[in-house]
């Protein structure tokens, strides 16, 4: 199972569209093989699911995500996990042991062009209505 993780400074990115890059995660048997950080480069919310697609992700793990994006990662076959917080690699470990908590209203609603923020940099619930 690979786990991609939204990051910045080793912590879970809150808002998918905007990440810095990926923290990415290969997991055999319940057991840690494999990690290395990937760019997102100037990648917009579609190129992101594509990016991922092609590091063969299964899982992808943030704190905030609209449901554009939800949509453009399943059509890539990639579950969405949002709601997270924290440092990434105890993110990807709790999911691969089924252990993580995360906040359930992670959907970011918000208008295109407009100043906003999401989860835990802003408006702190991860659900922007802006």
């Amino acid at each position: 199972m690979k786990i991609a993780v939204t990051c910045e400074n080793e912590q879970v990115f809150q808002h998918f569209g905007h990440t810095p890059g990926f923290a990415v995660f290969t997991f055999e048997d319940g057991k840690l093989v494999d990690e290395k950080r990937i760019s997102s480069g100037d990648s917009g919310h579609g190129a992101l699911a594509g990016l991922l697609a092609l590091q063969s992700v299964d899982i992808l793990i943030c704190g905030g995500i609209g449901a554009g994006a939800i949509n453009a990662l399943g059509n890539a076959g990639i579950q969405v996990v949002g709601g997270a917080e924290g440092n990434v690699k105890e993110v990807a470990e709790a999911f691969a042991a089924g252990t993580l908590q995360v906040r359930e209203d992670f959907h970011c609603n918000h208008h295109h062009g407009e100043e906003h923020t999401c989860g835990s940099h802003g408006c702190g619930s991860g659900n922007c209505s802006h």
